[in-house]
């Protein structure tokens, strides 16, 4: 059972502990440092962040593969009464989006210029890195609430303090919509802790207890489910529910937009895996036809809504929309197939559409607008611009490859079986991506480069090492995705075996065993 827990694997060195605690000292530091030596502030956070995405590649580079249990797992008494620990695990689902998080905000915090206010900025991030840090390694609800709401709180001020004209408007947006998702998550963390209580006879938050020997009745495990569900449909975002994540992404910095396109939304598809599935799995069967049904709306709507958007950051934020929902797509076919190629997509999406959001930011650097109409002939003035450009948008449409192509076709392929029409909708969504993309890209780059235009920069070198970075992820996963995937897998079949074994249902595909015919009739057959 996804229970089992590595020991095999595990550290003496508290290195999940760690990776939580790195930025959050990193973030008090900033608070406390000088205002007259800026440099300074800057330095300690970026050693901060460096040393997570250190101990993050550490973590990845003593994982063991064929585990699909948890490993490097730190667990202690936190409120004894209540239950309530400090219960820290990683296994192949979660692995890396930690790896992810961990990498990017030394590239944000490198490559992007805040522009003012610097040591709230920094401060900031790396509270935000802690707490999205917490979020994918808590192995206990109530420290994972603690989490996921510390997230919203440095979001909300740098979309708020550093976003864009109506950024207030987008910040508040943001807050109240995920305030009000977890509102239902915690009434559903409480209910599941006092409701378990009757099958345990003791009142616990912990995940691995409440999912592998907690029992509850039929409806009672669907109404929880869906206290969970809402905020995470929120969080992802899901249609409808994704009307704030627009607005978010046009306001936010380029920074924010960044984090919030890498691994903030991942805090929503990763959340349906980790509780939905795993704590309510016959919940999460029942309720299978309907996120099928919104998972596919919400790829059909993002990709129509990102082909009408003027505004060329808008269109990348719709364009979230879209594969977010193929993501879902994947999750609720509950094959390891699909399941896999859901996990891998978590991680592509924030690579492709970070990338996209970072090369959006450099465009307005540049031109101090965002709109495709004012945007024409730029490839004749920066052509290597054009060129990352072109292979950082090739990726978010899913050419073979491209590590885009590698996520959206084991989705496609493994739901196919159990959400055949709901796959033969959504793949028109692929589709209808090369449309708004390449049209996009045809107006702002392609044509006679007007007077405006004239002058657009090149590249600099420190961009170019900044998005070299991503385009090497983007490039390496597409045509060599085993390394993620031997991870990923063992964890995610895990995962569906408990699934099946809880709902009652089988969701893998019969496997044809074929027999290769002995030598003696193979060279009968050959000799007619």
């Amino acid at each position: 059972m996804i229970a089992e827990v590595s020991h095999s694997a595990s550290m003496s060195f508290p290195i999940l502990t760690a990776l939580i605690f790195v930025p959050l000292f990193g973030a008090i530091a900033v608070v406390l440092s000088s205002n007259r030596r800026p440099e300074w502030t800057k330095l300690i956070a970026l050693v901060s962040s460096v040393g997570t995405a250190g101990l993050s590649i550490w973590m990845l580079a003593s994982f063991h593969t064929s585990d699909g249990g948890f490993q490097f797992t730190s667990q202690h008494s936190w409120i004894r009464e209540w239950g309530i620990g400090w219960h820290l695990g990683v296994d192949g689902i979660s692995l890396f989006l930690v790896v992810l998080t961990g990498l990017l905000f030394p590239l944000v915090i490198v490559g992007i210029d805040p522009h003012h206010g610097h040591k709230r900025y920094l401060a900031w991030l790396l509270l935000l890195e802690a707490g999205v840090m917490g979020s994918f390694l808590s192995l206990d609800l109530f420290l994972f609430f603690a989490f996921f709401e510390i997230v919203l709180v440095p979001m909300y001020f740098l979309i708020g303090g550093w976003g864009y004209d109506q950024r207030v408007y987008a910040a508040t947006k943001f807050f109240l919509y995920t305030m009000l998702g977890s509102a239902f998550m915690l009434v559903g963390i409480i209910a599941t802790a006092v409701l378990a209580k009757n099958s345990l006879g003791y009142v616990t938050f912990d995940l691995v207890v409440l999912a592998e020997q907690a029992s509850f009745g039929t409806n009672t495990a669907r109404w929880l489910f869906f206290a969970f569900a809402i905020a995470f449909a929120v969080k992802v975002p899901l249609f409808p529910l994704h009307t704030w994540l627009p607005d978010a992404h046009t306001q936010a910095p380029t920074g924010g937009s960044v984090i919030l396109a890498g691994v903030l939304l991942k805090l929503g598809t990763y959340g349906f895996l980790r509780f939905g599935l795993y704590l309510f799995p016959e919940a999460a069967v029942w309720a299978k036809p309907l996120f099928l049904t919104l998972a596919v709306a919400g790829i059909l709507w993002g990709a129509i809504a990102a082909t009408m958007q003027k505004d060329l950051k808008r269109l990348v934020a719709y364009s979230s929309v879209a594969h977010l929902g193929f993501i879902v797509l994947g999750t609720f076919a509950f094959t390891s197939v699909a399941l896999s190629g859901g996990v891998m997509q978590m991680v592509n999406h924030g690579i492709s559409t970070g990338a996209l959001f970072l090369l959006v930011g450099m465009i307005y650097e540049r031109r101090h607008t965002r709109q495709i109409s004012e945007l024409k002939g730029l490839q004749s003035v920066a052509p290597i611009f054009a060129a990352a450009f072109m292979v950082v948008m090739l990726s978010s449409i899913g050419v073979p490859g491209l590590n885009g192509f590698v996520g959206e076709f084991l989705i496609l392929i493994g739901s196919f079986d159990n959400a055949r029409w709901w796959v033969v909708v959504g793949t028109t969504g692929v589709i209808l991506a090369a449309l708004y993309l390449l049209w996009a890209y045809q107006r702002v780059f392609h044509g006679e480069v007007d007077e405006a235009n004239a002058s657009f920069p090149e590249i600099t070198p420190r961009e170019g090492m900044l998005l070299l970075t991503f385009i090497a992820a983007i490039v390496f996963t597409g045509v060599y995705p085993k390394p993620m995937l031997s991870r990923i897998e063992p964890s995610v079949k895990v995962l569906v075996a408990h699934v099946e074994e809880r709902s009652g249902r089988t969701f893998e595909p019969d496997v044809v065993e074929v027999k290769k015919a002995p030598a003696a009739e193979e060279e009968k057959q050959e000799g007619h």
